[in-house]
């Protein structure tokens, strides 16, 4: 070997062996903070702590080892101690939306809520997308009480991030507890579409059945009436022109066709309110209601009707309003809701910036 290929091959081994060291490092960083994470879930805050502090020494460029090591300072409540590594990396290459979440809501359990306001806004600038951002904000007023300026955050996060279903679930509890139930019925639905199997589920489904069951009265044997909206304002602007006008969506339509679909029914629970359903269902399409107002749930609720799913879908959406009606009807229907259970898990509600649902859309 002459002189200039020895000293070739001498530089070739030094860089392979700090390559090799690099990924190695890298593969420790990784095991630990793995183990980290399941440390801080099961509560050992501390311990966790100390492996992330390992891992980041082992791996320094990696985003993810300062983040979690934030998250778990604030989970012990030393708010100080998280916004002090989490400012230090709002610039960092990888940084993403959970950080903006994360700090903003540190600075919000320190009292300083107009920084928090300001942490959220630097987020929007680099993510304008993040329904998780606008949740925060909204959950800052929501905190208070004040629900009128929360429910424009999560509405507008439902505008930008259709998929993301906190912000569903927080507006439909709002409106729920509203004189407009009309806009809490749909999210709440739309919501379980997107969570589908957690408390926060069963929740809102006895929240939708809850609602049914009070702003649905049969006042006789002849007559009935249903309140999910109190809202009878119009443009008047749009009554120049024929084309575009249109009747405020909770009294001028969702009510009446509800009433429409009542026709047959006597009592409101589990299997009434699914016949109400379905039948909603069908007069909506039929009476040419979704040309004018469009709507992703409705649309899918056609979906699982056309596919044969409706009954079985309509008990699994109130099933928590009416559990002894729910096990009966699925003890009598067990391959019913089992053939539904194995189409929706593949045929599930699917929304996007184009294929998505918010009231100001109406």
């Amino acid at each position: 070997m002459n002189k200039t290929s020895r000293i070739i091959s001498l530089v070739l081994l030094v860089i392979s062996t700090q390559f090799a060291t690099a990924q190695s490092n890298k593969e420790q960083a990784l095991s630990k903070g793995k183990e980290a994470i399941k440390l801080m879930d099961s509560g050992k805050l501390d311990e966790s702590i100390k492996l992330l502090e390992e891992a980041q020494k082992l791996d320094p460029d990696r985003f993810d080892y300062p983040y979690e090591m934030a998250y778990a300072y604030y989970y012990k409540e030393d708010y100080k101690t998280a916004i002090k590594i989490l400012e230090k990396n709002k610039n960092h290459k990888d940084v993403n939306e959970r950080l903006f979440q994360l700090l903003g809501n540190s600075y919000d359990e320190v009292g300083n809520t107009e920084k928090a306001f300001e942490i959220y806004d630097e987020g929007l600038k680099k993510f304008p997308n993040s329904g998780m951002i606008y949740l925060e904000k909204g959950n800052v007023y929501w905190g208070k009480n004040e629900f009128e300026k929360a429910i424009g955050f999560y509405e507008k996060g439902i505008e930008v991030d259709p998929s993301f279903p906190s912000n569903y679930y927080r507006a439909a509890r709002i409106f729920c507890g509203s004189s407009e139930e009309v806009w809490g019925m749909i999210y709440g639905e739309i919501f379980m579409n997107l969570e589908r199997n957690s408390k926060r589920t069963a929740e809102i489904s006895k929240l939708l059945y809850d609602t049914y069951k009070s702003e649905i009265k049969f006042t006789s044997d002849s007559s009935m009436s249903v309140s999910f909206s109190k809202n009878a304002s119009m443009d008047i602007s749009a009554l120049s022109d024929p084309s575009k006008f249109k009747l405020p969506f909770g009294v001028g339509v969702y009510e009446p066709t509800l009433m429409f679909s009542m026709l047959s029914v006597k009592t409101i629970d589990i299997n009434s309110l699914d016949k109400i359903r379905s039948s909603f269902v069908d007069n909506y399409f039929a009476n040419g209601q979704d040309k004018k107002y469009p709507n992703v749930l409705f649309d899918f609720q056609k979906k699982i009707k056309e596919a044969g799913h409706m009954e079985a879908y309509n008990h699994w959406i109130l099933m928590k309003g009416d559990v002894e009606g729910f096990i009966k009807w699925q003890k009598e229907n067990k391959e019913k809701f089992e053939s539904f259970a194995k189409w929706f898990n593949d045929n599930g509600l699917q929304l996007d910036y184009k294929n998505k649902f918010y009231r100001g859309q109406y």
